[in-house]
């Protein structure tokens, strides 16, 4: 016998003691997916067999139960389950994860079970246990179907039982093996002549044959299929040629459809029922009396069998009628198929008499995009990754079609108002802000607080823990910018190996042996400036920043700290940086070439920032000037012991040694500071096009941005720097020793060194992602880093034993959520998506890591 059980299905299984339960089970169902009463009071009490803790065993299966049927899993219930009040407790979790159940009845003869029961030492109960619970269970029988269990198997037999064939059956929602392209049509309402020139201009070629039942043959070149999203019928002019097109093209495997209140009230009306004969289907009903019986009956049917809704492409797509929350999709239930069909409203009127209906997108968190019709709306707008897609084309607005996976909305007007709608289809001046926008103007803490798992699309799932994000939250709330610009944090970089070169603790041999290893060929190789990290944010202007961002009144950009602070106390003089950066995108032709409004730049600013001199200047001066006053001091002291006659010649060396080392730590940090009263005393050294309108530009190398950059920076040389760089075959050893020559160029001047990175933005070696970019510091640089005497033989052999693996474990993992942020930022995912990658940034930036590093 084989018995079909939806793939997500609750399983009851039932009957007495001894019946067989638990051994069936465990041969049909993975051990994971069995929920056993016995067991569960063998959790709560350590023995199986304790019927006092019955009812604790019962809280524990029901719990166990319900978070297995949330997350959508397939659920089997192995207890007696033959008395009503057990099942309908079961039956109530069904319906709360709407959820099908499946039953499959033991009744098999009491001898069968006493016999079983004898044989197993924890099951010595008399026989009147048995003999009642076969009694309630034939009860039972009789009324299964009306406690709310459909679908009833009976096993009457060992034999029938030990023949049992359990197969899995995919829901009918379930299209995730279908990946499309698709075309989503709103609602058709009986438009055929809209939906033939919307077909047309979506690229199908329908072909009509026959006369009096014609048949339409449509097809694309491109493989596309066709989703209608219901309300075929009503209202319009040509009910009948919608149906039979939309039917055919089903029937053919180039379409799908979902039913729509309209289409279900006129299947209701065809069996025969009362309907309320307004909202067009008096239009419907005479236009299909011109149609043969056998039309109607091919309607009728084909209404019968449509499915609430479809999850498709992994799940990455769902399509219904009015909608579907996350917590219904994929599911099976009378509440979810009501809610395809109405939505929901909220038991108001409005002016025109009619229902209010809930916004349950402005609360959706899926991780699907709904796509979805139902009510008229003048323009389809995203909102946490839905859209309504009914623009009202039988009141006279458009017919709309959302080409997947491509996002883009192509749209033909009504020839002609067909319907007067209740609630006027007119178009208002459009609001500064997006549905989206508005609704993204209110972050929840919930969101970024406690203990997190954040999924990337380079690094599966990276985890944020709770104290991180506690000290991120602080900073973010008090200090952060305006989060509608906070798109991008970008992550900590790792140092090279340490080098066993004589006198170095950084070498560039070691950063060329890294990416060598990892198996890649070529390097570039960008000068370090001796700057702050700056994240800039660019508009066309500030049209382009209230439509993309969502800022009014806030300039046309940004310039932020890779803490996400902005970098200017002054708003005037971060206004005038990006004015001059936006001119000379202007002045280059940017935007059009990328045909953008807005570009996101990573950068460095010079002097070591306004922000961050003040620490050079405070901290590091003040440490090089109190070791010069000290030394001299000493020094002096010395001298004089010397003149009268005392050996100080070695201690005056060592001294004096030192004193060098002072002047050499004081030089080096004046590399990083000059006096900044105003936007002239500024450079600007941007290395990266991060993002511009739809693009994340990291399938470009490094060079692409080296060289696109490099054009900008010539529009304004006074401002903006170009970064400097070189390619090194990390494979040829001529090539190695030029890019080491150029390094110690750059340190020999002051410089602080370079940072290597594989020539494509995005490399991968043996064991995945590799790092994005090492750095290589020089000689003197550091010296402001670990001290005066780091360079001393004594104290660079005890910083060679400096660990790496942490610093490169949270650049990775930086790096993978600044990317992340990017992409949901250029793909329109709202604002708390985005911002949960950089909010994870910032709180990995208070791991426990060597700050020097």
């Amino acid at each position: 016998m084989k018995i079909t059980i939806p793939e997500f299905s609750l399983v009851v299984l039932i009957g007495p003691s001894g019946s067989g339960k638990s051994t069936f089970a465990r041969t049909h169902f993975k051990p994971t997916e069995i929920l056993s009463s016995d067991y569960c009071r063998g959790l709560v009490s350590d023995d199986e067999n304790d019927q006092s803790a019955t009812n604790d065993a019962f809280e524990v299966l029901h719990f166990i139960a319900a978070k297995r049927l949330a997350a959508g899993r397939l659920t089997v219930i192995d207890a007696t389950n033959v008395q009503p009040e057990a099942r309908k407790a079961l039956l109530t979790l069904a319906r709360q994860y709407h959820c099908l159940v499946s039953t499959i009845v033991f009744n098999l003869p009491e001898s069968v079970c006493h016999e079983r029961n004898r044989e197993r030492p924890d099951r010595q109960f008399g026989p009147h246990v048995i003999r009642l619970q076969s009694a309630q269970m034939r009860k039972s029988l009789r009324t299964l179907k009306n406690e709310g269990f459909p679908q009833t198997v009976i096993l009457s037999s060992p034999q029938q039982v030990e023949e049992v064939e359990i197969e899995r059956q995919r829901l009918w929602n379930n299209l995730k093996h279908e990946h499309g392209p698709f075309d989503i049509i709103g609602d058709v309402h009986g438009c055929f002549d809209e939906l033939h020139l919307l077909l047309q201009k979506l690229g199908y070629v329908v072909d009509q044959q026959g006369g009096q039942d014609p048949r339409f043959q449509v097809t694309h070149p491109a493989g596309r299929k066709v989703i209608f999203l219901g309300d075929l019928v009503d209202r319009g002019p040509a009910t009948p040629a919608v149906l039979r097109l939309v039917m055919d093209m089903v029937e053919a495997g180039s379409a799908f459809c979902v039913p729509g209140n309209h289409d279900v009230k006129l299947l209701r009306k065809l069996r025969g029922k009362d309907v309320s004969l307004k909202h067009g289907i008096v239009e419907t009903l005479q236009q299909l009396e011109q149609e043969a019986p056998a039309f109607k009956q091919r309607v009728l049917e084909f209404i019968d069998k449509m499915i609430s809704h479809y999850v498709l492409d992994d799940g990455n797509l769902v399509v219904a009628h009015a909608g579907l929350p996350a917590a219904m999709q994929g599911r099976g239930s009378r509440a979810v198929r009501e809610f395809t069909l109405y939505g929901e409203t909220t038991g108001e009127t409005d002016e025109f008499g009619l229902p209010i209906r809930y916004n349950w997108a402005a609360d959706y968190r899926g991780r699907s995009m709904v796509v979805y019709g139902h009510t008229p709306v003048p323009e389809p707008t995203w909102l946490n990754n839905t859209i309504n897609i009914d623009t009202g084309c039988v009141f006279g607005g458009r017919l709309t079609a959302l080409q997947y996976p491509e996002k883009q909305l192509i749209s033909v007007a009504a020839l002609r108002t067909y319907c007067e709608p209740v609630r006027p289809l007119t178009t208002v001046a459009a609001p500064e802000l997006s549905l989206q926008q508005q609704h993204d103007d209110l972050l929840d803490v919930q969101d970024v607080s406690g203990k997190r798992l954040l999924e990337t699309r380079l690094q599966s799932k990276l985890t944020i823990r709770e104290e991180n994000a506690i000290a991120a939250l602080e900073v973010m709330s008090r200090f952060a910018a305006n989060p509608k610009w906070l798109i991008y944090l970008p992550p900590t970089m790792s140092p090279s190996e340490t080098s066993q070169q004589p006198g170095f603790l950084e070498y560039p041999e070691e950063a060329f042996a890294y990416y060598r290893r990892q198996g890649i060929e070529k390097v570039v190789c960008e000068e370090k400036h001796m700057g702050s990290r700056a994240i800039v944010v660019v508009c066309r202007d500030e049209q382009a920043a209230r439509q993309r961002f969502g800022v009014i009144d806030e300039g046309i950009g940004i310039c932020y700290t890779r803490t996400g602070r902005r970098f200017f106390d002054n708003d005037q003089l971060e206004a005038a940086l990006l004015q001059r950066v936006q001119k000379a995108l202007t002045a280059t032709g940017f935007w059009e070439r990328h045909q953008t409004d807005w570009v996101c730049l990573d950068c460095e600013l010079l002097p070591w920032s306004v922000k961050a001199q003040s620490l050079v200047l405070k901290q590091y001066s003040a440490v090089g000037a109190a070791s010069r006053t000290s030394l001299g001091h000493a020094l002096a002291a010395l001298e004089q012991a010397g003149e009268h006659g005392i050996e100080v010649d070695s201690l005056l060396a060592t001294y004096q040694q030192k004193q060098k080392l002072a002047e050499r730590y004081v030089n080096a940090y004046r590399q990083y500071c000059w006096p900044v009263n105003g936007l002239d005393d500024l450079k600007l050294a941007p290395f990266h096009i991060l993002a511009t309108q739809g693009t994340v530009h990291i399938d470009k190398n490094h060079v692409w941005h080296m060289e696109t950059l490099a054009e900008i920076c010539r529009a304004d040389q006074q401002l903006l720097l170009a970064t400097p760089y070189r390619i090194v075959d990390v494979n040829e050893p001529v090539s190695v020793e030029q890019g080491i020559a150029w390094w110690k160029q750059l340190t020999s001047q002051g410089g602080e060194g370079m940072v290597v990175k594989p020539f494509e933005f995005i490399a991968s070696g043996p064991r995945g992602i590799l790092q994005p970019a090492v750095k290589c510091r020089g000689p003197e640089y550091l010296r402001i880093i670990y001290g005066l005497e780091y360079d001393v033989p004594e104290n660079l052999n005890r910083l060679r034993s400096r660990g790496l693996g942490a610093k490169r474990s949270l650049a990775m993992r930086e790096f993978a959520l600044g990317i992340e942020a990017l992409e949901r930022f250029v793909c329109g995912e709202p604002l708390r998506r985005v911002h949960e990658c950089v909010f994870g940034v910032l709180a990995l930036e208070s791991e426990p890591v060597d700050p020097r590093l």
